[in-house]
């Protein structure tokens, strides 16, 4: 009995010494991310020197050039592109006119969903018919809905804490709007913006199309013209004028950036973000604050001298936004190379505070991390569940079974300007942006040292 307590006790101490040095090892990386830090200055640089990057532009090509030869300044031991394939989507000139009571057309503010076809520079005007759900919709018959504009007036709902949530429950109307308009011969779909703003800014974001069926508009309106809509259709007919400019162009090659910090074995960790954002905006929160939060841990760990275990690769992906070439183009390669990828982390939720991290992996994984929560609490970090790692670490999931996770920022304020013209530096705090980096680069270490 003596030597079981004796065993018990050399155990608890030998813990309690271990995690005094992850606590210790968990304030250094604080300390030099928080004191030290360049990513906001390397996010001013991104979002005020080259701006919105979609993929395909010359935005991206200058980006690439920018997210390279900030890997190398950070300190990777070795950095090179990977070219995948990528759609190349143009919005061109677009406008929106409502006819008004004396017959004149009034502008309005709206924005093409990505992907979408355009009305190639013609005027495609029509009465506007209202539903609040794909289920109205659904009851309408087709000679209801034929050469009319389908608005789904489908708010973004609120009794979501998590906003993302309620992004998930509302994103399936950006999707879907226009194939289901054109099966039944409707001349363009209108959603409202998927937005928790209580401003006019609409919010764009990529769509699908059936290959099987017409490919008709589809456009997305803010929350004040949305409502504005919805009153003018309860009242009386209503007409709309679109004509725009937008549609897909040729595939071109695009690039993944990759550094890396070599490390004892060929087991590699991955930190990502993408690099592409959207055609309007700066792409500040989405998702020029995750490339800077992974370019950050890099010069962080380089900077202390700390030598991994495992390799540690930080990807700035391609394509997210409108096709998530990027993700998939690494992970084949990964397979193909037959490399063993323990751990996957991405940032794609914007540079609020981080109050945790989405776990795609087995439960037993799972609660190897949920016991590291007690070093986490200081920085602000509890949230630790079972979740959705993220579109560009997905494929590694899918394809080589890698265990994935996502960081959880405070997501209170992000769709208020999700894929707008708002998504800009000024909405970034340099505090929580690097608070983020210090969490992912807490996570990183720990992976590394226990895995």
């Amino acid at each position: 009995m003596k030597k079981i307590l004796l065993l018990l006790l050399l155990t608890s101490q030998i813990a309690w010494t271990q995690s005094k040095q992850d606590s210790v090892q968990f304030r250094e990386l604080a300390n030099e991310i928080m004191v030290n830090g360049e990513a906001y200055e390397n996010l001013r640089e991104l979002t005020q020197s080259i701006g919105n990057r979609i993929s395909g532009s010359v935005g991206y090509d200058k980006a690439t050039v920018w997210a390279e030869k900030k890997l190398k300044e950070a300190g990777a031991d070795k950095v090179w592109l990977q070219e995948t394939f990528v759609p190349v989507w143009v919005r061109g000139k677009e406008t929106l006119k409502l006819k008004t009571q004396n017959g004149k057309w009034e502008d309005l503010n709206f924005l093409s969903l990505g992907n979408s076809e355009g009305t190639n520079g013609k005027d495609v005007e029509g009465e506007v018919i209202m539903v609040n759900t794909l289920g109205e919709f659904d009851k309408l018959s087709e000679k209801e809905v034929k050469d009319k504009i389908v608005f789904f007036n489908y708010r973004f709902r609120q009794d979501f804490i998590t906003t993302f949530d309620g992004y998930s429950d509302a994103v399936l109307y950006r999707s879907v709007a226009a194939v289901k308009v054109a099966e039944k011969g409707g001349k363009f779909a209108m959603i409202r913006s998927v937005s928790t703003g209580v401003d006019d800014v609409p919010h764009t974001g990529t769509m699908r199309y059936n290959e099987q069926i017409q490919k008709i508009p589809a456009i997305a309106i803010g929350n004040q013209t949305a409502d504005r809509l919805e009153h003018l259709t309860k009242s009386g007919k209503i007409y709309l004028k679109l004509n725009s400019n937008c549609g897909m162009k040729e595939e071109i090659i695009n690039y993944n950036v990759i550094g890396e910090i070599k490390g004892k074995d060929d087991k590699i960790i991955v930190a990502g973000a993408h690099l592409d954002s959207w055609d309007v905006g700066e792409g500040a929160h989405d998702d020029g604050a995750g490339v800077v939060q992974v370019i950050e841990i890099l010069r962080t760990f380089k900077k202390l001298g700390i030598q991994p275990n495992h390799t540690l690769r930080f990807i700035c992906y391609a394509n997210e936004e409108n096709g998530a070439r990027g993700g998939e183009k690494y992970a084949e390669e990964a397979k193909r190379k037959n490399e063993n990828h323990l751990f996957a982390l991405e940032s794609d939720a914007g540079g609020f505070s981080p109050r945790g991290f989405s776990l795609d992996m087995p439960l037993n994984k799972i609660k190897e991390i949920q016991a590291w929560k007690p070093l986490f609490l200081p920085y602000g970090t509890y949230d630790i569940n079972k979740g959705y790692g993220g579109v560009d670490i997905h494929p590694l999931g899918r394809l080589l079974q890698t265990p994935l996770a996502g960081l959880i920022p405070d997501s209170q304020r992000y769709f208020d300007i999700h894929h707008t013209a708002a998504d800009t530096f000024d909405k970034v705090n340099k505090r929580e942006l690097q608070l983020g980096a210090t969490v992912m680069a807490q996570l990183i270490y720990m992976i590394d040292k226990n895995w």
